[in-house]
């Protein structure tokens, strides 16, 4: 069971493991065992609440397909249960992350000491390049 709040948790029969072959230099010990881990977990028939599933629907995540499917794949480790753990770290950052919910922008305008500053400084960088120049003869 994933606890991501105290309203939401998503249960273990929802998350479907599959231990696979990692990929990558590792001799003998990669070849012959399945210690990388891929992680399914399906938005739409999940049981979490309506506000997740939308806000995950909506989340640009290149692990999200289009039909709602999170496939999370972990091969850090040469161990697959600390590659399960990774993975369901993974999920609950990716989960967390698009329910955070941005403050709107407000549009602001600069203070006149600033615009002060900035032609100032035009005005210095225009003469310093004006003493560059060679006098009219």
């Amino acid at each position: 069971m994933l606890r991501l709040s105290n309203h939401a948790v998503i249960p273990d029969h929802e998350l479907v493991f599959e231990a696979i072959r990692a990929q990558g230099p590792g001799g003998q010990h990669v070849n012959k065992t399945a210690t990388a881990v891929q992680l399914f977990f399906d938005i739409p028939s999940s049981s979490l609440p309506p506000f997740y599933k939308e806000r995950l629907m909506k989340h640009r995540d290149h692990r999200i397909t289009e039909s709602g499917l999170i496939i999370i794949k972990v091969q850090d480790s040469r161990s697959q249960d600390t590659n399960r753990a990774v993975a369901l770290e993974r999920l609950k950052e990716i989960i967390l992350a698009a329910t955070v919910v941005q403050r709107k922008r407000r549009a602001t305008k600069p203070t006149r000491a600033s615009q002060k500053r900035r032609v100032e400084a035009k005005k210095q960088r225009g003469q310093t390049k004006a003493m560059r120049r060679k006098p009219d003869a």
